[in-house]
């Protein structure tokens, strides 16, 4: 079996300052780890040089990376999204994308068909899907040619096309049979998360009742808070069981609103995302969503109407800024896209922790949270050309 000894590491959330951890990879799993001269061999060792090891990051909300986008439908996309990934520490996605109904939507059965396959890279687990069961009044930059309303025959053609690989779903749940979905979502082990809404504080009580228990990109596509309409956020904040992610790249939400959410959902139900689009990791410039144009710039993607669709700044970058707008620790940032994450997903006993029998999915990182070495299933598949 290959093993592989991480050397000269500091844990992320180890109160120990010295750098002299290790941790043994072994056939994909953590087999030990350690402090102390007392490291086992290996067939191959990687000195950390006193770097941070961290979980590998988990984006459970991303569309695209490095020039290529879900809806391309190749393999090939895929494999780029998740290399291009693996260079913001990024170990595992679930390819985000729409659902056409009575189009082709092949790009679900080429995303299912790729679960579990080498990409070079970050590992795919699944697919989650914004809609089509959403508000068509709060679609956002999702088109109305990706809008349908709530039925059984409908959800069974969307679990058709994804091969049992749908892992998330977003949706509204005042629409007309909307209660109905969430529980069926439920019933066949699908994340149903609250989205691109325009839910009452009640709807969305009932929305939870039914099996929510996680929201959709916070703020966005949803109703603001109002002193005599509270809407679906003070029914979010006031649920404990139910997590949230939030892209708190300071654009999304002003980074006041970053640390609001913060204050008022905790660390333990925040989960950072990108909603990263294939600008993610490319210069800036003009580039093509579903058809339509859009321009990144300074990390933030929109259509030419000036419409927000998306991030192109890497998942280190905004855990960065989430420590800048909070305060928060760098092990407590970290938390929210490693154990976090893989608890909404239902993985958090094999994956998104550094502990014996765990997944050998790692990420060294440098104190400014740049990537220097990501590892996937105990192999390294990137690691930077600098010091």
């Amino acid at each position: 079996m290959a093993s592989l000894l991480i050397s000269n590491c500091r844990l992320y959330d180890s109160a120990q300052a010295n750098a002299d951890g290790w941790v043994l990879l072994r056939d994909g799993t953590i087999e030990q780890l350690g402090r102390g001269e007392t490291a086992p061999r290996a067939e191959s060792v990687l000195d950390a040089g006193g770097r941070l090891l961290a979980p590998g990051f988990i984006d459970v909300h991303i569309q695209g990376a490095g020039g290529a986008d879900v809806l391309d439908a190749t393999p090939e996309a895929l494999a780029t999204i998740a290399q291009t990934c693996a260079r913001s520490g990024v170990t595992s996605y679930l390819a985000t994308t729409v659902y056409k109904p009575g189009q082709d939507n092949r790009h679900l059965e080429v995303a299912s068909e790729c679960i579990g396959r080498d990409l070079g890279g970050a590992r795919l687990l699944g697919t989650h899907l914004e809609g089509p069961f959403i508000s068509p009044k709060k679609r956002g930059m999702i088109q109305p040619d990706c809008l349908t309303d709530p039925s059984p025959s409908a959800l069974d053609a969307i679990l058709r096309r994804t091969g049992g690989g749908l892992a998330m779903m977003t949706v509204a749940p005042e629409l007309p049979g909307g209660l109905d979905l969430v529980r069926a979502l439920v019933d066949r082990g699908v994340v149903a998360s609250l989205g691109h809404t325009s839910a009452s504080y009640e709807e969305t009580l009932r929305g939870f009742d039914a099996g929510i228990n996680h929201v959709t990109h916070l703020f966005n596509a949803m109703p603001s808070l109002h002193h005599r309409d509270p809407g679906p956020l003070a029914a979010i904040f006031e649920r404990p069981d139910v997590t949230v992610q939030v892209i708190a790249d300071g654009v999304h939400s002003h980074p006041s609103v970053v640390r609001l959410a913060w204050a008022a959902v905790g660390p333990g139900r925040f989960v950072t995302i990108t909603d990263g689009m294939q600008a993610l990791g490319l210069p800036d410039g003009h580039y093509t969503y579903n058809d339509i144009p859009y321009e990144a710039r300074d990390g933030a993607a929109r259509y030419k109407d000036g419409t927000l669709i998306g991030t192109a700044l890497g998942l280190n970058r905004i855990l960065a800024r989430l420590i800048q707008f909070t305060g928060c620790s760098t092990a407590t940032a970290i938390r929210t896209v490693t154990e976090n994450a893989a608890a909404v997903l239902g993985l958090n006993k094999k994956t998104g922790s550094i502990a014996i029998g765990y997944d050998a999915d790692l990420v060294l990182l440098n104190e400014d949270l740049s990537v220097h070495t990501t590892v996937v299933a105990g192999r390294v598949v990137y690691q930077s050309s600098g010091d």
